[in-house]
């Protein structure tokens, strides 16, 4: 069954994650949590891309800087990609060993490794809102809207948990077929990207 793949309870274990990578990034898989491992690496990756993506606003450092940092976030992204194609293609794997072919043609525009990696990224934003609605250097004024956005927030994130329960439920009661979208990223690879291989032919 699907819940095998111990995609119950994202939410929760994405925030107590959070809490431990905040204070101990390099050990990223050292809690002791029920969770799929690639939806935790994903969430791991997403963390990493968050705070790679906040120096990158950064305009007090030398744009060599920024450089080395815009690379990191090109290949966070890719690797990012690489595993929501990764965690779909293990939740097809377990349909296919226990459900049976589904006779309706009905998909769905999101795939579950998609609606994880937003969760994940849901996870972020809340964890970051509800760190900014507790500075000590902003007025009510902003510290009210904070606690608006991050209630907000949690809502959200829950309709998308909500959404991805229903989905692992339809394509078990066969109300859905699951398919596989691969994203073919073309920045990434120096024979798609003109950039990339026509300064190579020029070389």
């Amino acid at each position: 069954m699907l819940n095998d793949l111990k995609l119950v309870m994202l939410e929760n274990a994405f925030d107590r994650y959070l809490d431990f990578w905040h204070t101990d990034p390099a050990q990223y898989d050292a809690l002791e949590i029920e969770i799929n491992p690639i939806a935790l690496e994903l969430a791991y990756r997403n963390y990493l891309l968050w705070h790679e993506e906040d120096k990158a606003r950064r305009t007090d450092v030398d744009d060599s800087a920024i450089a080395t940092v815009k690379r990191a976030i090109d290949k966070l992204n890719q690797q990012r990609n690489d595993l929501i194609e990764k965690l779909d293609e293990a939740i097809m794997e377990e349909l296919s060993k226990t459900v049976a072919e589904p006779a309706t043609e009905i998909i769905n525009s999101e795939t579950p490794g998609s609606i994880v990696d937003r969760i994940s990224i849901m996870s972020l934003k809340v964890y970051h809102m509800d760190e900014d609605s507790r500075r000590d250097d902003i007025n009510a004024e902003h510290r009210e809207r904070s606690q608006h956005r991050l209630a907000v927030l949690k809502l959200q994130r829950f309709d998308l948990y909500t959404a991805l329960g229903q989905l692992l439920e339809d394509y078990q009661s066969g109300k859905k077929r699951m398919k596989l979208y691969k994203q073919f990223k073309m920045y990434n690879d120096p024979s798609l990207n003109p950039e990339l291989y026509r300064t190579r032919q020029q070389g």
